[in-house]
């Protein structure tokens, strides 16, 4: 520790507030409150004896420090949570953004209300459900809504311009408001009994059904009442699948944190009117944080984005700020909101039944871990390698008979891919397809970078035989990079020669490696192989979409750029323009019939 450090330790004063944590360039990268300043950096910097082998590394990087005083642990929560934020620091506890998680939209406002899909809540006056787990998720919760309620799934764009019902109106999974007379208040009734339904209140839903079924055989129109008689039988069916977990039917988030080894998993039980609707696991690093710090860090970042705020949330883990995470998320629900580690009953068998699934995930995590150190240090003992390849670089090329030719690198990093790392690459002055060229090019480009700016790889894997491996090679000499990382060509096997695997050739040695008693280390360096192939793959195809679409749609008599691009950003390429109606082309906007027709004959033409 520097003398700066503890000079800086010893101004500190009794007061609530944030620090900072700064690295050797001045990075932030970690950022923590306290109601006391100098007590809490005294477990960091004077009470060493009891840190652990992972926080004592931590604290090796740790170079300077700066603090913010408050006049409150109140304000240092708010300020605390800002921060983080704003640095996205490497050893907070960082839960994405809730746009990255699936949701579901309802414009009530609209006449005839579409359910949609979305990624962002927009500052509009629209319904928003979810965040949800995944989006395996969200689609199974859409296909229910879609088969009970029958509302529109088509854009706004679609709709207007639609001269006859579509597919889903023909199968019965849509009312087909666009073209049959469909009353705007028939419609807001299954609008409302699709919110109730995701809102998890499936129960009053049953029961509004049951007396409109009743109302409608009444009045003798048994074909509506058949229909709700069939969307009662769909609900219940789901009803019989989902858990009950709790007897009073409330309302509740159950929640509990599990961590070992350095890793902590935090499980999400939503409990709705009872039912267990949905399971979500949030695994993060332990990092400087006890697991009641994870829990905590969690929850503010959880309800932040979270569009559903329970008034009733259990926990595994009792919490220093309790009392000030209740004030917050009563502050922002309305009404009051309890957190509460029940020590017995009906309530802490649900925290022991999330406890149990939290500690099965995490078990479930620190066992593919071990099993992908394991395979690192199988192929670092394979490869002779000095150090563990930790980092591991692989690149591959990909065209279509020489034309837009790309390149692609992928990183793995500690057995998993690194999508951070990820790089695409476009060839260029390259007329003529040679994959050994287009690797030198690409290679050079990577590895003229300044390591400072891109970090060395501890293994470069080429896709390829000993010829790539031998550009590769080149390349790395010519940059005086040699001795730096190691590097090896990956060859598919021949089955006409018979062979059983793929092959590792290495530099100095004609004949590839045995890797008979190391088949790990060999999946491994497939799995990047194929990752860079996947993405070179995906690339290539969208620069082709790309070219080809632009080109087409040129030639087409009426189609400008606005038109042209209105276009592309909806059908994403000329395919599945190829594969649309003339009708959903026409539903866009300013495009008529004559225009979409004329498109569709072009984009089958130049496909001929």
């Amino acid at each position: 520790m520097t003398d700066s450090i503890v000079e800086k330790y010893r101004q500190t004063p009794h007061s609530p507030g944030v620090y900072l944590m700064k690295d050797a360039k001045g990075k932030t990268i970690y950022v923590g409150k306290a109601n006391d300043l100098k007590k809490r950096l005294s477990s960091y910097f004077v009470k060493k004896k009891h840190h652990d082998a992972k926080t004592a590394a931590l604290l090796e990087m740790i170079k300077d420090f700066d603090i913010i005083i408050t006049s409150s642990g109140h304000e240092a929560f708010i300020l605390e949570s800002n921060l983080i934020k704003e640095y996205n620091p490497k050893y907070n506890v960082i839960l994405k953004d809730g746009k990255n998680y699936p949701l579901l939209r309802i414009d009530m406002s609209e006449t005839y209300p579409a359910i949609q899909r979305a990624r962002k809540i927009k500052n509009d006056k629209a319904l928003y459900f979810g965040p949800y787990s995944s989006s395996r998720s969200v689609n199974k919760t859409l296909k229910q809504i879609q088969k009970i309620f029958k509302l529109r799934q088509c854009k706004n764009t679609q709709f207007k311009n639609r001269s006859r019902p579509c597919l889903n109106f023909q199968i019965k999974a849509c009312l087909g408001p666009c073209c049959n007379d469909v009353s705007p208040r028939e419609y807001k009734i299954h609008v409302q009994d699709a919110v109730l339904f995701l809102k998890g209140k499936s129960g009053q839903v049953i029961k509004k059904l049951k007396i409109q079924m009743m109302d409608f055989s009444s009045s003798r129109e048994y074909e509506k009442a058949a229909q709700i008689r069939d969307a009662i039988s769909a609900i219940e069916n789901i009803m019989e699948k989902q858990v009950v977990v709790s007897r009073d039917l409330k309302d509740r988030d159950i929640i509990a944190v599990a961590a070992d080894k350095g890793r902590a998993v935090i499980v999400v039980m939503a409990v709705r009117s009872g039912y267990l609707i949905d399971t979500a696991h949030y695994p993060f690093n332990l990092g400087f944080k006890a697991p009641d710090e994870i829990l905590s860090a969690f929850l503010i970042q959880y309800y932040k984005s979270s569009l559903f705020l329970p008034s009733f949330i259990l926990l595994n883990q009792k919490l220093e700020n309790k009392t000030l995470l209740e004030y917050r998320f009563t502050e922002k629900k309305g009404k009051k909101v309890s957190l509460n580690t029940p020590a017995r009953g009906e309530k802490k068998r649900l925290v022991d039944m999330a406890h149990v699934n939290a500690l099965r995930e995490l078990e479930k995590r620190l066992l593919k871990e071990e099993e992908e150190r394991a395979s690192i240090l199988m192929l670092k003992e394979l490869l002779k390698m000095e150090k563990l390849p930790s980092r591991i670089e692989c690149f591959d090329n990909s065209n279509l008979s020489g034309q837009d030719p790309v390149s692609s690198m992928v990183v793995f990093k500690d057995g998993r891919p690194f999508k951070e790392g990820y790089r695409k690459y476009i060839i260029h002055d390259l007329d003529v397809q040679d994959d050994y060229a287009y690797m030198f090019q690409v290679l050079e480009r990577r590895f003229s970078k300044d390591p400072s700016e891109m970090e060395h790889p501890d293994l470069l894997v080429v896709d390829g035989g000993k010829g790539q491996l031998s550009m590769a090679l080149a390349v790395i000499k010519e940059l005086n990079i040699e001795n730096r990382f190691c590097v090896v060509g990956l060859a598919k096997k021949n089955k006409g020669k018979g062979e059983k695997f793929d092959k590792i050739y290495i530099p100095g040695r004609s004949n590839p490696l045995n890797t008979s008693q190391a088949k790990k280390a060999l999946y491994l360096l497939q799995r990047v192989r194929d990752e860079a192939h996947r993405f070179a793959i995906t690339f290539q195809r969208k620069r082709r979409e790309k070219r080809a679409g632009l080109s087409t749609l040129d030639l087409v008599p009426g189609i400008g750029p606005k038109k042209k691009q209105i276009l592309l950003k909806h059908f994403k390429g000329t395919a599945k323009i190829k594969t649309a109606s003339i009708d959903e082309i026409a539903g866009l906007a300013g495009i008529n019939k004559s225009m979409a027709k004329a498109v569709k004959q072009m984009v089958n033409k130049t496909d001929e």
